[in-house]
C-alpha cells in the first residue's frame, strides 16, 4: 500500500442543536468547505453510535474531534493519542458513553489504526443554543487550521519534522494562543 492509498478519516462528533456541544460536527463542516486532500474522509458523526464502526474499521488513520468538558479553559484545542477509551475527556452528552463504547469494540476487534483526537474545552453550562459561541468559533478555526496542517504534506518534502507538534491552543483575551505540549 503506498501513501496515496492511505485513508484517512475525520470524524466530528457532537450535537449540533445544543451550541458548543456541536463544535466537532462544525470543524468537520468548516474542513469540508475549505477542501481535504486526496485520501480523507469527512464524516458528521453526529452523537455517535454503533453506526460508526464501519467507517472507523475502514480508515487507515483517524481524527476525532469533540467537545470537551475537561479542566483546560474554555477554547483549549488540545491534540492527543489516546490509546484506549478511558484515556479520552469527559464529554457532556450521551454520546459520550456510545463512542467510548465503541472505541473499545473497535480495539477489541483487533482495531490496530492510528487515532488522534482533537478535544475542544467548552463551557458545560453554556446556554442552549444552535450555533457556536464566539469562543467556540474561535477555538473551531484554531481546530481547522491544526487539522489542515496534518493532513496536509510538508511544503518542502526534505523537511526534519515528519510528525506535527502535540498542540495545545487556548483562547487569551479572545485570540487563539497555540504552545506545544507533549504526550
Amino acid at each position: 500500500m503506498t501513501n496515496s492509498d492511505h485513508k484517512t478519516l475525520v470524524l466530528g462528533l457532537g450535537n449540533v442543536l445544543m451550541g458548543d456541544e456541536g463544535i466537532g460536527v462544525e470543524v468537520v463542516r468548516a474542513l469540508e468547505q475549505r477542501g481535504v486532500p486526496d485520501g480523507v474522509e469527512c464524516l458528521d458523526g453526529g452523537t455517535g453510535g454503533f453506526t460508526l464502526l464501519e467507517p472507523l474499521e475502514n480508515a487507515d488513520r483517524i481524527i476525532l474531534i469533540d467537545a470537551a468538558a475537561d479542566e483546560n479553559p474554555v477554547g483549549t484545542v488540545t491534540r492527543t493519542t489516546p490509546r484506549f477509551s478511558r484515556d479520552y475527556p469527559p464529554t457532556l452528552t450521551a454520546h459520550d458513553i456510545g463512542m467510548k463504547d465503541l472505541l473499545d469494540m473497535f480495539y477489541i476487534q483487533g482495531g490496530q489504526h492510528e487515532i488522534i483526537l482533537y478535544a475542544i474545552t467548552i463551557d458545560p453550562k453554556q446556554p442552549i443554543r444552535m450555533s457556536l459561541s464566539a469562543e467556540g468559533k474561535a477555538a473551531a478555526q484554531v481546530a481547522v487550521y491544526q487539522i489542515l496542517s496534518e493532513l496536509r504534506p510538508p511544503l518542502h518534502p526534505n523537511c526534519w519534522r515528519t510528525q506535527p507538534p502535540e498542540l495545545t491552543a487556548t483562547l487569551n483575551e479572545g485570540l487563539p494562543a497555540v504552545s506545544l505540549v507533549r504526550d
